[in-house]
């Protein structure tokens, strides 16, 4: 019996052999052009935030309308992360990034932030008269009683820079950026849970308040230290009907 394989089958081995030879010399060698692994970083990860909203959360440096997310309290940014995930603060752009974020991942977002300390820029305010900026004043450190209107500072801190953790701090934010939340609470575009603190106080202001409380903000010189103020700090008892969030975020 001949017991040589036909000419057929070794030619059909052959083949086999090579080409698995192939695979094995294509695996070992990386594509030239292949692209490089993205770092697995926090960093990387927030790509989408610190695109719009500067490296760090410092704020926008071509777009007045995005704020500084950079050491604000931990709290806060939580709760805003949220109320855009619900819908409750509505923004097309950030509902959509925090749509399929998990309640871990928006906590971790929230205090990357918090814990971020850069410089703070002076932003351009635009021309207000001097009556208009005398009302401002009055607004931000004493309030208006006759319209039940508390002050700027018996809710942000003393300094505005904020009260742990769940105010957040005015210093730094443009004219633009302030009255276009002003405008927002007013029309109910941003909103809170049940009776919320700045949805009454934006509705007891005429327009012309907002003009002028948004520009002495934005005008205000920046203090040396810019950190939210500890919890302590806020002695004055806020309105009864200000009502405080309920995220729970260590600052």
């Amino acid at each position: 019996m001949n017991r040589s394989l036909p000419l057929r089958t070794l030619l059909r081995a052959a083949v086999v052999l090579f080409a698995f030879g192939v695979c094995i010399s294509a695996s070992a060698t990386p594509p030239q052009n292949a692209a490089p692994a993205v770092p697995d970083t926090t960093e990387q990860r927030l790509v989408a935030c610190t695109s719009c909203h500067g490296a760090h959360g410092g704020g926008a440096v071509d777009n007045v309308l995005i704020p500084r997310l950079a050491g604000k309290p931990a709290g806060y940014l939580l709760q805003q992360l949220e109320y855009f995930q619900t819908g409750q603060r509505q923004h097309a752009p950030m509902e959509y990034v925090v749509r399929q974020l998990s309640p871990a991942y928006l906590r971790q977002i929230a205090e990357y932030f918090a814990q971020q300390d850069v410089p703070y820029e002076k932003l351009p305010v635009p021309p207000v008269s001097v009556e208009g900026m005398r009302r401002g004043e009055q607004l931000v450190l004493r309030g208006d009683s006759t319209r039940g209107v508390p002050s700027c500072v018996s809710c942000h801190g003393a300094k505005l820079t904020g009260v742990q953790p769940m105010i957040p701090g005015l210093m730094g934010l443009s004219y633009d950026y302030l009255s276009a939340q002003l405008v927002s609470w007013r029309t109910h575009t941003r909103a809170a849970e049940g009776p919320y603190c700045m949805g009454v106080v934006a509705n007891r202001m005429r327009e012309s308040d907002i003009t002028a409380v948004s520009a002495s903000l934005a005008s205000q010189p920046l203090p040396t230290d810019l950190h939210p103020a500890p919890a302590s700090a806020q002695t004055e008892p806020l309105p009864g009907w200000c009502v405080m969030g309920h995220s729970e975020v260590t600052p």
